[in-house]
Formats: C-alpha cells, sequence, structure tokens
C-alpha cells in the first residue's frame, strides 16, 4: 500500500515527522562521503533529505513515484522534481553518481526490477542508499507515520536482494530508536534513545540505511524490454458523448489517480 504524497508532506511537517528526519538525517550523514560533480537523485519522497545534500552537488533532482504523487522541489526555484514509473526511469544509461531511496522501495511493486533500474542509471563505482522501515523495529508495526506502510525489510533480506541485483552492500547505519509517539515527553527524549538504541539494541532500530555501490561484470547484451506501463489521463475521458453535464460526470472516473492499463 503507498503512501499519498499529501499524508508525507503531513508527517514531515509535524513534530513527530522532524524529529524523524532529523534522526534520519544523522544516520545519512555518517555514511554520507561527498563526491566532487556528483549528480545526485532522490527516489520516493526524499525531499527533506535531498535539502540537506544538495548544496554540494553539480545537480540535484526528485523523482517520485505515480503511485504516491508528486510536489515541485526545491521551493522558491525552478522545479527539479517529476513523477515516474520507478522500473523505467527517463533517463540514459550511467547518468547518476548517487541515488537516495526514500519512502521508495518498501512500496515498489517489483522491488528487483526497481534496483535493476537503479544499477541501469547508475554510472560505473556509483552508489545507492535505501532508507527502509526494520521488519523488527516498533515503526513498522504502526500505522501512524509513512514507516509503518509498504513492505519492511530485515538486514539480511536487504542484503541479498542488493546482492541479487549485482550491488555490493557497504556501510550501513539505523535510526529510529524512539517510539512513534507525538507526546512532548517522549520526543524531548529522542536524542538520548537514539545515542543508546544505536549501542544496546540497534537490530530494534526503526529504519535501516544501507549504501551499496553498483557491481559491474563483463557486458552481456541484454534484450530492450518493452514498457508494461500505459498512463490514460483520467479527466480527458474519451467516446464520451457531449451531452448534459450530469451524462459526462456519470461516465467520468469517481478518482483523480491516473489510470494504469497493462499490456
Amino acid at each position: 500500500m503507498n503512501v499519498d504524497i499529501v499524508d508525507l508532506r503531513q508527517f514531515y511537517h509535524s513534530r513527530l515527522g522532524l524529529a524523524a528526519e532529523q534522526a534520519i538525517g544523522m544516520a545519512l550523514s555518517a555514511i554520507w562521503q561527498p563526491i566532487a560533480n556528483e549528480r545526485l537523485m532522490g527516489l520516493g519522497y526524499a525531499l527533506p533529505y535531498l535539502d540537506r545534500f544538495r548544496t554540494d552537488t553539480e545537480r540535484s533532482f526528485a523523482f517520485m513515484t505515480a503511485g504516491q504523487g508528486a510536489v515541485s522541489w526545491p521551493a522558491g526555484e525552478p522545479s527539479a522534481a517529476a513523477l515516474v514509473f520507478d522500473e523505467e526511469l527517463p533517463l540514459p544509461d550511467a547518468a547518476l553518481d548517487r541515488i537516495l531511496m526514500v519512502h521508495s522501495l518498501e512500496f515498489a511493486e517489483n522491488p528487483r526490477e526497481t534496483l535493476k533500474e537503479m544499477w541501469r542509471v547508475l554510472a560505473p563505482a556509483g552508489r545507492l542508499i535505501i532508507v527502509v522501515p526494520n521488519r523488527r523495529g516498533i515503526w513498522a508495526r504502526f500505522d501512524n507515520t509513512p514507516f509503518g506502510a509498504g513492505r519492511p525489510y530485515s538486514r539480511g533480506q536487504l542484503t541479498r536482494l542488493l546482492r541479487e541485483t549485482n550491488f555490493t552492500p557497504g556501510a550501513s547505519g539505523e535510526a529510529l530508536f524512539f517510539p512513534p509517539s507525538k507526546r512532548r515527553s517522549i520526543l524531548r527524549l529522542r536524542n538520548l534513545m537514539e545515542r543508546i538504541g544505536r549501542k544496546a539494541w540497534p537490530v530494534f532500530s526503526g529504519v535501516i540505511v544501507v549504501e551499496a555501490q553498483k557491481r559491474l561484470y563483463q557486458g552481456l547484451p541484454v534484450a530492450t524490454r518493452a514498457s508494461r506501463r500505459v498512463f490514460v489521463p483520467v479527466l480527458a475521458p474519451q467516446g464520451v458523448r457531449a451531452g448534459r453535464v450530469t451524462d459526462i460526470k456519470a461516465k467520468m472516473p469517481v478518482t483523480g489517480e491516473a489510470v494504469v492499463l497493462d499490456r
């Protein structure tokens, strides 16, 4: 189940969301090694973390998946965001130096195909950083945050998935050791809980952060894969004859989401 873009924005503007962003940002900073003239892409809802790291990059942009929706980013500047299908990114091969996936892999329809696409668009020695809910953590057990939706992973599951898609797992970290509570008394103690949790019970973190490097083998020819998706705009229904407004409304979809047809 995907989380809507509106819910994601509201969460990160809440007191609990800001605390979660700070904790995850610290875990990312511990493994984030700057790259000269870096081309950085965020996939999913990585906007709060892109704001933290994009100042040191040659260019940064955000791709948001069709199941979640998209918003303009960055604020007050020309938009560098786009709505995409995560298995077919509109990028050439080896176009990126680093990819940051947040609120992405746990919602992927086919995680292996998504990671294969990340491999395709990464340059040789490119790096992928993934933030996913920990299946052993308490955050995956409550649905009052985006980390309680989608498919959580254990560290072993994520490591196997990366190796199966030609990535070599490297540095890793943990975050969100405080409970997903909005109580002020809990949030005031979050920094202490994070420090103790990283030392005492890292296996029970709320999220797992893993960096992986693109692994290269001898080049083999790969058949071009036809797109499996056809997007039809639902607000421009075809085949509806002109008539009364009530007749047209009756034939239009009741949802504002894009209709996806499988070939």
